[in-house]
């Protein structure tokens, strides 16, 4: 099971959202970089990170930052926010980050997640938020009335080289993810699954161990609230 600590940037800073709500953040005293130096000094070796900026805008706006936590730790990055053609995906690979996360623009145009997995093979991943069992995009501002498993099933062959899962509804509540929508997505993808979206303990780490075809979890604001301990969480890191 892959650990994935969290670092959403927002204004040059670590910022948490509930669930997903730009005018419901908490802000954190570390910046990104220093955080990223603490998840690698307890030995993680993956990393989630979120443009929120580039999200809000639909471009690359902390590229910079990205660059600097890969180039200064060496960790393998996976990268979302505002990824919306293949000039900003390019940027990320010539970055050093190992994934690139595609959602909205993935979601609108299917023909461009197609082609980006075939341009960039192994490097993208595909971000699916959902609430209700339909798809969001935008920064999670716009629902699209597209129903989840629907959509994965049309894009399931067109090479992804992994999925993001989140219950919006669960994001930054802490109430553990939504395990029965994750599997329901977990037994159809064609590439593994990172879980995503409300992990409040130990114990919800050691439940998705347990699931097929999940490949790793994301943490965030339990790590920042303290209801993780960083100790802890590493060792449940393979």
């Amino acid at each position: 099971m892959k650990i994935f600590p969290a670092i959403d940037i927002k204004d040059k800073k670590c910022v948490r959202l509930i669930k997903g709500d730009f005018e419901n953040e908490t802000e954190y005293e570390m910046s990104p970089v220093e955080q990223a130096g603490k998840y690698k000094d307890h030995g993680f070796k993956n990393l989630h990170i979120v443009d929120l900026d580039g999200a809000l805008i639909g471009e690359t706006v902390n590229q910079d930052i990205i660059q600097e936590i890969v180039i200064k730790f060496n960790l393998k990055v996976e990268i979302g926010g505002g990824i919306r053609n293949f000039d900003s995906v390019q940027k990320y690979i010539d970055a050093g980050v190992e994934k690139v996360i595609l959602g909205s623009a993935a979601i609108k145009d299917k023909k461009f997640l197609k082609e980006a997995c075939k341009k960039f093979p192994n490097k993208i991943a595909l971000g699916l938020d959902a609430k209700d069992g339909y798809l969001s995009v935008s920064g999670w501002k716009e629902n699209s009335n597209q129903l989840t498993l629907d959509y994965l099933k049309e894009v399931n062959d067109y090479g992804v080289s992994r999925l993001i899962f989140t219950d919006i509804n669960r994001d930054g509540m802490k109430q553990s993810p939504n395990f029965n929508e994750t599997l329901k997505v977990a037994e159809i993808s064609n590439c593994p699954v990172i879980i995503s979206g409300g992990v409040a303990s130990i114990g919800d780490i050691k439940k998705a161990k347990n699931l097929k075809n999940v490949e790793g979890i994301i943490v965030g604001k339990a790590i920042y609230d303290g209801d993780i301990k960083l100790e802890e969480l590493a060792k449940e890191d393979a």
